[in-house]
């Protein structure tokens, strides 16, 4: 009894854990890392007025070479990234890379005006700007230098342009745990 009332006196008090603070570690972490590239608040003029929607550009990548880009449009900004997202996974390529995580040879793409060079580089990381450095790093490209060469600043036609050059060494997203499963079964069999 005698501490309990020291410690009232004193001022000090013992700290009692909410459940709120720690909870953030109890959550799986996400299947893909993702970028929002661009949020546009987009006008469609009817009867009456004008009504607002939110068109949203995401990117979503593993960083072992999955990557995806994804639209998504509706009247919030959270349904609208929600949206992009299921977009970006079901768009999601794989990407056949080197033995050092690059591409294995130079790439140019165009999409609209967008115009997009890829280059390999040896050992000097990644040297990229805009939305070419955002989707390369998602993708968990290194040693790659992207350049944009068009004067058009649209980061969807930016982005659909890399995906463009990206898709000369991709294949179809399919789930790695798959792979290893089948991988397993086969070991039994034999």
């Amino acid at each position: 009894m005698e501490k309990k009332n020291v410690k009232e006196n004193t001022g000090i008090r013992e700290k009692r854990s909410s459940g709120r603070r720690g909870s953030s570690f109890n959550r799986p972490k996400p299947e893909f890392d993702q970028k929002i590239l661009s949020i546009r608040r987009v006008t469609r003029v009817v009867a009456g007025g004008r009504r607002f929607s939110f068109s949203v550009a995401l990117v979503a990548g593993d960083k072992k070479g999955s990557i995806g880009l994804g639209l998504g449009k509706a009247g919030d900004t959270s349904l609208a990234i929600n949206k992009a997202l299921r977009n970006a996974k079901k768009n999601m390529v794989r990407l056949k890379l080197t033995k050092n995580t690059s591409i294995p040879y130079e790439v140019k793409a165009k999409f609209g005006s967008a115009l997009v060079v890829l280059m390999p580089n040896r050992g000097r990381g990644l040297v990229a700007g805009s939305v070419v450095r955002d989707i390369v790093k998602l993708a968990g490209l290194k040693d790659v230098t992207g350049k944009i060469l068009s004067g058009t600043k649209n980061k969807l036609n930016n982005a659909k342009a890399v995906m463009s050059a990206l898709s000369v060494f991709s294949t179809k997203y399919s789930k790695p745990i798959q792979n290893e499963i089948a991988d397993a079964e086969k070991e039994v069999k034999s």
